[in-house]
């Protein structure tokens, strides 16, 4: 998760919402807890009873793969940034393949391979994430899975410029990281993986951001013809792709969320506000891209009593530890 700064200038008091759209939204499932269900069917069985039709797996967690056989449910399969290293080999690379998507597919509906997350120009996998990228996508191909499309998750600090949305612009420290991959993805016809989150872009810029502009309650657009910050950010991502050679390159929302507690504007009402009308707007598309649908990944299953950092990050939640829902949503 991080921050991306769009200085851009009725809250809705109900947590009842409606969770429709299932085809274009999914929820990531991580497991930073020392409080979560150890029983991985327990949770596949939450989200098929739920109607919620699409996960991301943050690693190739074998008996969640498991759990998820026959569940018809679509999969984001990360492989975590200390192993890409070793994905530079290409034996190595098809190894990983061969243990953790063929004894799957297509029994498990994997649709994304996410190598790596976050990665910056200036971590130390930066130079691995392309050598990766291709020999998955080479394992992949040999394999005949070529229904699965191999990507890498971003997060919105590659961007240098994000106001207006059209003049978006990847930053001069990554551009020459970033442009390789997504050049990459385009030759290729992959998407490419972008976390989004208003709340952090909010919580660090009240002054110029209201809440209901990154609550999707803002009435009207403003005057560049937005009417919510998640529409904003994710184009100007499209506009960064662009001027990279990635104009035919789709965004896969891979984690959106609001934290129910821990900072400013942190509260189950304005959680709750927030993930019933995104999923209610990625029906959609945005300004840039009107033709949706938006696929979009919640984040998260649960809360992460473990997760490191500020206080917010162990309080993204849709469930309690004890799987019941923090707020009250209709995922049918």
């Amino acid at each position: 998760m991080s921050i991306i700064l769009v200085f851009i200038g009725v809250l809705l008091s109900s947590t009842a919402v409606e969770f429709t759209g299932a085809q274009s939204v999914g929820v990531c499932y991580g497991g930073n807890g020392n409080n979560l269900p150890a029983n991985k069917q327990v949770v596949i069985d939450l989200y098929k009873s739920n109607g919620i039709g699409k996960i991301r797996l943050f690693n190739p967690d074998q008996d969640a793969l498991k759990a998820l056989k026959n569940s018809n449910i679509e999969v984001i399969l990360g492989i975590p940034n200390d192993v890409l290293k070793s994905l530079t080999n290409a034996q190595a690379a098809a190894d990983w393949v061969n243990q953790n998507v063929k004894p799957y597919s297509p029994s498990v509906k994997i649709k994304y391979i996410a190598v790596g997350n976050e990665i910056h120009a200036d971590s130390p996998e930066a130079s691995s994430v392309l050598p990766a990228l291709q020999n998955i996508q080479n394992a992949i191909t040999s394999s005949n899975l070529g229904q699965i499309k191999v990507s890498t998750a971003i997060d919105t600090t590659l961007i240098g410029k994000s106001y207006p949305p059209n003049d978006g612009a990847f930053s001069d420290g990554s551009v020459g990281y970033i442009r390789p991959i997504v050049n990459f993805l385009a030759s290729n016809g992959l998407p490419l993986l972008a976390n989004v989150y208003p709340y952090f872009a909010y919580a660090n810029n009240q002054q110029n951001i209201g809440l209901d502009y990154a609550l999707f309650t803002k009435q009207g657009n403003n005057e560049v013809g937005y009417q919510n910050l998640f529409d904003a950010i994710l184009d100007s991502i499209y506009a960064a792709l662009e001027k990279v050679g990635g104009s035919n390159v789709k965004i896969v929302v891979s984690e959106s969320g609001w934290p129910s507690e821990g900072g400013p504007g942190a509260s189950v009402g304005n959680a709750g506000t927030y993930y019933g009308n995104l999923i209610k707007h990625a029906k959609g598309g945005t300004p840039k891209r009107p033709n949706g649908p938006i696929e979009t990944y919640l984040f998260a299953m649960f809360d992460e009593n473990q997760k490191g950092g500020a206080e917010t990050e162990k309080h993204f939640g849709l469930f309690r530890p004890d799987q019941s829902p923090k707020y009250q949503l209709s995922f049918n």
